[in-house]
């Protein structure tokens, strides 16, 4: 499985920008699709989740101004960012996690990582 993520770029604080990150090669179950963040000099972080039936989850900084979903027929998630602050710039990464026991019984990884997109976020 290898995951393409796009998206990032420059913008404005008050802005908006949508990433996305499609997956290819042996999809052979739903994953859990999620969208890290890595700001320079600090610790990666869980930005935003989404789970197999559409739950989704936020961090608090992200809270009610990110937006993630997905669309399985194109195995793609997606990260609507809006109304973002200096403090949203960092290396975006999406991440897929495939329930283990189907992993397991393929002999595969369950874990897969996207390359990372950078988004910055200055006037």
């Amino acid at each position: 499985v290898q995951l393409q993520a796009s998206g990032g770029g420059l913008v404005q604080p008050g802005g908006s920008l949508e990433l996305s990150c499609a997956a290819s090669g042996n999809i052979f179950s739903i994953p859990t699709m999620s969208w890290y963040r890595q700001a320079p000099g600090k610790q990666r972080e869980l930005a935003a989740t989404i789970s197999s039936s559409g739950i989704t989850k936020y961090a608090d900084s992200v809270k009610g101004r990110f937006v993630v979903s997905r669309d399985n027929a194109k195995n793609t998630v997606y990260l609507q960012m809006n109304s973002l602050k200096p403090e949203d710039t960092a290396i975006y990464y999406c991440n897929y996690e495939f329930p283990y026991s189907a992993a397991q019984a393929m002999g595969v990884s369950f874990d897969y990582w996207g390359q990372g997109t950078l988004v910055t976020v200055s006037s």
